[in-house]
């Protein structure tokens, strides 16, 4: 199959797939096939179906580019993806290919890069720096929230006002109808705390908002957005930190997950098990919470 046919076939693949994956995973399925697709073209071989020979040879084209290895391993799933929902022979099960990973570990390694847990301590000095002003709300109630539920930037962002339940002792429910290991839409109920509640129905009333998403971006003259996007939330925490006097180099290992792994230790230091732990936050492999917790548990040793 020349290159044209195969970019016809994965375009064709892609249709398909659309509304039975996550967006997210199909914009990093074409990405990654499409660049992969472009090597096969430098080199003049087929793309569909790929020769194990030829994904190993841009494994190791890659590890030069100063790309993570997790990064990497992404693109062999990617590759593999793609062949299997062609009804094509996975190459990447070949010994060639599993020796050239096996090699991009030796000399990469497998640490990731984790985000920098804010922990209760630091979110009451992330609360303390936001303003009076309609912004202030906003970043309080989107602080709190992200701290009590444990979920994900793409979560928080899909919140909406009509699922939220506050009961008379002034904590509530909100019903997340999808996440990132419910892709079946079955839901989840997520509780939050007295305060967070509080914060929330401050932040609709100043933002006079009573329907759609609970979060929203605000522009110049305080305009109110229809919804805010998960690219934003690292931003607003960044920002909150600066605001809060953390050095720089502590604000840029923040991202949009610091929130989550930070009431992932505090829980555990409270004394959750991992599963409820993994239930809170809707992990579904331990091995990931017990990355995020790691040096909590060491911590908690030494004490010992």
């Amino acid at each position: 199959m020349n290159e044209d046919d195969s970019l016809v076939r994965i375009e064709a693949l892609f249709l398909k797939l659309e509304g039975a994956y996550a967006e997210n995973t199909l914009r990093a399925y074409r990405a990654d096939i499409l660049e992969f697709c472009k090597y096969c073209q430098s080199v003049g071989v087929s793309t569909l179906p790929a020769l194990p020979d030829t994904i190993a040879d841009f494994v190791y084209q890659v590890i030069s580019g100063g790309i993570k290895s997790a990064t990497i391993r992404r693109k062999v799933s990617s590759i593999s993806a793609v062949h299997r929902l062609s009804n094509l022979k996975d190459p990447t099960k070949d010994a060639e290919v599993t020796l050239a990973v096996r090699k991009m570990h030796r000399q990469l390694g497998r640490h990731a890069v984790q985000a920098r847990a804010v922990n209760l301590p630091e979110l009451e000095q992330f609360l303390n720096a936001t303003g009076d002003d309609i912004r202030g709300c906003r970043d309080r109630a989107l602080l709190l929230l992200g701290y009590d539920t444990l979920r994900r930037r793409a979560e928080l962002v899909t919140l909406q006002i009509e699922d939220l339940e506050i009961r008379s002792d002034g904590t509530g429910v909100i019903f997340l109808r999808k996440n990132k290991t419910d892709q079946d839409r079955i839901g989840k109920y997520l509780h939050l705390s007295g305060r967070t509640c509080s914060a929330l129905r401050e932040w609709f009333l100043q933002a006079r908002i009573s329907d759609g998403y609970v979060l929203r971006g605000v522009n110049l003259g305080n305009k109110i957005s229809k919804s805010l996007g998960e690219g934003q939330i690292s931003r607003i925490y960044k920002k909150i930190a600066r605001s809060a006097g953390l050095d720089e180099k502590l604000i840029l290992e923040i991202s949009g997950h610091s929130l989550r792994v930070g009431a992932a230790q505090d829980l555990l230091k409270s004394g959750a098990t991992l599963p409820q732990i993994m239930v809170k936050g809707g992990w579904t492999k331990p091995d990931t919470v017990v990355r995020y917790t790691e040096k909590t548990l060491i911590e908690s040793r030494q004490l010992l």
